[in-house]
């Protein structure tokens, strides 16, 4: 059973920077699966940010193209997602999630099968 253990979330003014990490363990396919960041914001549906196939390709909404960057570290079974430029309308909830179907990357949430906890990531004015 894969489980995610998301970290680094925190409280920053707009124009700052964070960086989000996501320990995978227990998964003997992590460089091989797609795996993606969603965040919530309070009264808000669940919503994609980024996502990364096996392959290394990137998928991103609009709202964080060229300020957020997804990537993994396949030695450390970790995927990271480094947010610079922050806004408030960042802020929310974010998860770590992985599908254990899917390989090239994607944004639907019905798509991916473990999620993590959660880390509160909160940009002031």
């Amino acid at each position: 059973q894969v489980q995610l253990v998301e970290s680094g979330g925190g409280s920053v003014q707009a124009g700052g920077s964070l960086r989000l990490s996501c320990a995978a363990s227990g998964d003997k396919f992590f460089s091989a699966r797609c795996m993606a960041w969603f965040r919530q914001a309070p009264g808000k549906e669940r919503e994609a940010v980024a996502s990364i196939g096996g392959g290394g390709s990137t998928m991103y909404v609009d709202s964080v193209k060229g300020r957020f960057t997804i990537f993994k570290d396949n030695n450390e079974n970790t995927l990271v997602l480094q947010m610079n430029n922050l806004k408030p309308e960042d802020t929310a909830m974010y998860y770590c999630a992985a599908s254990a179907r899917w390989s090239a990357p994607r944004l639907d949430p019905g798509q991916f099968d473990n999620w993590g906890q959660g880390t509160q990531v909160t940009v002031s004015s």
